[in-house]
């Protein structure tokens, strides 16, 4: 049965517990032990897959088609664990659960409430999968005291309680905030926030302390002895030139050493962190540099395309090269000419997005991109837009657009090259979905297999003809036009294995300019990157040989 880690944060949000928790789970996969990360968030969406990109970052979506936090890409990044529908719950799930529990009669007529039917669906969510692995890490969103979160807490605080004393341990993290004027590191914050958590019934076994300046010994003595912990187990937490120096970082203060010895488990098994440390040596001891365009409408917030610019760091750690990701709001090359923007760059990135805003903007950075021989890569609507530019600029269809754009008069104003796709074949049984449709959960998500081309560029990437990778989109190229359009020299190298759905289209004779519908940057890894951004960015380094 596995030993339950629980992840909380105080003093204020985005302190980093998801990189902690991530950290946390590359370490004890370092000293041998198999683990599964899961996120508890409070808010009540039933899931991210309506929120804004502006409101909540990127959705990340996992093989089995859930549509989940960013901070399960982290986990996947940083432990190479597959994470799962069962990794990822809300609010709004649980009591979407709970209702539906009520409406069907299951409670036999009693009165819900928060506690125990809340709670208890909670603790039932906590427990799947609970004998698959030796450690289940589990970070619940939000910070200490939030309303929200209420529910979350006692639901922990009782599972922990029913488990056998030693199964479950609580770790918190927390903020020490630096007076300037006065020179000092300030831990009543910290204090307080163990106090809130200890009022409900948690008393945390390991702090972790986020700070921008060293933590003096006296200071961890002092958290250690009102906070109730080991002064071995209060780990600093200091601010990072990347992620992934985390595993190491924390190593170094003894974040692992400090869980095992909460479990009692002594002797610990040695680390081995050679993976870690070939990671962070790819990325100090760069041999060049590349600068990428990312041409995309959710710019302002870098968040929104999280894993897409981590996989831009993968694929150059794979070519010992530093990556220079510039992101560029795809709305201005619909006023502007695109070439003085992007003629300094080695490669140009189109990533998805949703609704027609900017992707006149794409179409032209696409356009660019083949005229000048510049490597792209057009993930989900940024493949969908180069077919578009291929169908306007090359095959003649000069009002070839998508569905997605007008969904009533498509057919009056474009020529839907792009349709709304109404089913599907998902494992053995079809999907069938309508425009009307709910919003949430009602595109075509998760892992799905594709065919490649012998010979094609594709194939020599992925070094296979048989993939498979994670979807989310309501909208497909239709394959009606496939046959105008290579002979214009766009290949469709990419199929559904029923032939009916295109997956990856190149432009025959050019560098490297691959557009997949796809989302490959969910799968990628430090310690090993996505074949297609390793090699994009390849690409992107011969072009620097020719500058």
């Amino acid at each position: 049965m596995a030993r339950y880690v629980f992840i909380t944060g105080g003093v204020v949000s985005s302190l980093g517990k998801g990189l902690a928790s991530a950290a946390l789970g590359a370490l004890l996969q370092a000293r041998g032990f198999s683990v599964r990360l899961r996120k508890l968030d409070p808010y009540l969406n039933v899931d991210p897959g309506t929120m804004s990109p502006f409101e909540h970052g990127e959705v990340f979506v996992t093989d089995d088609g859930a549509e989940t936090d960013l901070d399960l890409g982290h986990y996947e990044r940083f432990t190479g664990v597959s994470a799962r529908k069962t990794d990822s719950v809300s609010s709004g799930r649980i009591y979407s659960n709970v209702l539906e529990k009520e409406r069907r009669g299951a409670y036999l007529g009693k009165t819900i409430q928060v506690i125990p039917h809340v709670t208890n669906e909670i603790k039932d969510f906590l427990a799947i999968g609970e004998d698959e692995v030796d450690f289940m890490l589990c970070e619940i969103g939000g910070t200490v005291g939030d309303i929200e979160g209420l529910p979350f807490f006692e639901a922990i605080r009782q599972f922990a309680q029913d488990r056998p004393r030693g199964q479950c341990i609580f770790m918190h993290l927390t903020l020490l905030p630096y007076l300037a004027a006065s020179g000092e590191l300030k831990t009543k914050p910290t204090q307080h926030s163990v106090k809130e958590l200890r009022s409900i019934g948690i008393a945390p076994d390991v702090l972790v302390c986020r700070s921008e300046h060293p933590i003096p010994e006296k200071e961890r003595a002092k958290i250690a002895l009102f906070c109730n912990v080991r002064p071995d187990a209060v780990i600093p937490a200091y601010d990072l030139s990347t992620i992934y120096e985390a595993p190491l970082a924390y190593h170094r203060a003894g974040l692992d050493q400090a869980v095992l010895d909460a479990f009692g488990i002594s002797p610990a098994p040695r680390p081995d962190m050679s993976r870690w440390e070939d990671v962070m040596d790819r990325l100090t001891h760069a041999e060049g540099e590349v600068r990428v365009a990312i041409v995309g409408k959710y710019v302002q917030l870098e968040d929104a395309y999280k894993s897409i610019a981590e996989a831009l760091t993968h694929g150059g750690m794979a070519n010992r090269v530093k990556v220079k990701a510039e992101w560029i709001d795809a709305e201005i090359f619909e006023r502007e000419d695109p070439t003085p923007w992007l003629q300094g760059f080695h490669a140009i990135l189109v990533p998805g997005g949703f609704g027609e805003r900017g992707t006149e903007g794409k179409i032209r950075a696409a356009q660019f991109a083949r005229e000048k021989g510049v490597p792209y890569l057009g993930i989900c609507l940024g493949m969908q837009m180069a077919v578009i530019e291929a169908a306007r600029n090359l095959a003649g269809i000069t009002n070839a657009g998508s569905e997605e754009f007008d969904h009533e008069a498509g057919a009056k104003r474009f020529t839907p090259v792009v349709y709304h796709l109404k089913e599907w074949v998902q494992g053995n049984h079809k999907v069938e979905r309508k425009l009307g449709d709910d919003k949430g959960g009602t595109m075509r998500l998760g892992a799905y297999s594709a065919a490649l081309t012998p010979g094609s560029r594709v194939a020599e990437v992925y070094g296979t003809t048989e993939i498979e990778e994670r979807h989310r989109h309501r909208y497909e190229v239709d394959v009606a036009y496939r046959d105008k359009l290579e002979a214009c020299g766009l290949v469709f190298s990419g199929m559904s294995p029923d032939g009916r759905l295109p997956e990856i289209v190149e432009h025959k004779g050019h560098p490297w300019f691959i557009g997949v519908q796809f989302h490959p940057e969910l799968k990628s890894k430090p310690f090993a990157p996505h074949p297609l951004f390793a090699g994009f960015i390849k690409a992107a380094k011969e072009m620097d040989r020719l500058v």
